[in-house]
């Protein structure tokens, strides 16, 4: 029995799953540098930047339901939704960065050409999946979500993180 249990509750390095020894660093198999800029980003930088993005179009939806007269709340919840999307979508297709993501200091790259925006085809694919929330919970061994597979993207640093001087 101990046998049995020692290959999973003795963590990953038991159970012969050392990503840090066959991949080297996540990104790797990308082609993608292990720190700095266009490294991959973190989770948490990931999801502060996409709760940014959610409060942005909740914002903005507030606004298109001030200029309505006695909103339903089907209209309240289409007219956030909406603007998050639309927010998501043009921003990311045009310049690689959300609201969220600038403040952050993190960009969607496409990887087949590492240097221009996405566009909006990958912007599109990507935000409809992110909007569904599932696949953005579904990560690869370099943390990318199903929504960036799809979309042939990953999120990378813009800038080299700075340590925390005290």
């Amino acid at each position: 029995m101990a046998r049995w249990t020692g290959t999973w509750l003795s963590g990953r390095g038991s159970a012969a799953v050392d990503t840090a020894s066959r991949d080297g660093w996540r990104g790797r198999r990308l082609g993608l540098p292990p720190e700095g800029a266009d490294a991959l980003a973190t989770t948490g930088s990931r999801l502060a930047a996409f709760v940014l993005d959610v409060l942005a179009g909740a914002l903005l939806g507030a606004l298109v339901n001030v200029l309505l007269a006695d909103p339903s709340p089907g209209q309240r919840s289409i007219a956030s939704n909406g603007a998050f999307a639309l927010e998501v979508v043009l921003l990311t297709a045009l310049t690689g960065q959300s609201i969220g993501m600038r403040v952050l200091g993190i960009r969607v790259m496409r990887l087949a050409d590492r240097d221009a925006a996405p566009g909006f085809l990958p912007a599109a694919i990507r935000t409809a999946l992110l909007m569904l929330l599932l696949p953005a919970l579904i990560f690869d061994r370099d943390g990318r979500g199903l929504h960036d597979k799809a979309a042939g993207t990953a999120v990378v640093r813009t800038r080299a993180a700075r340590p925390y001087a005290g």
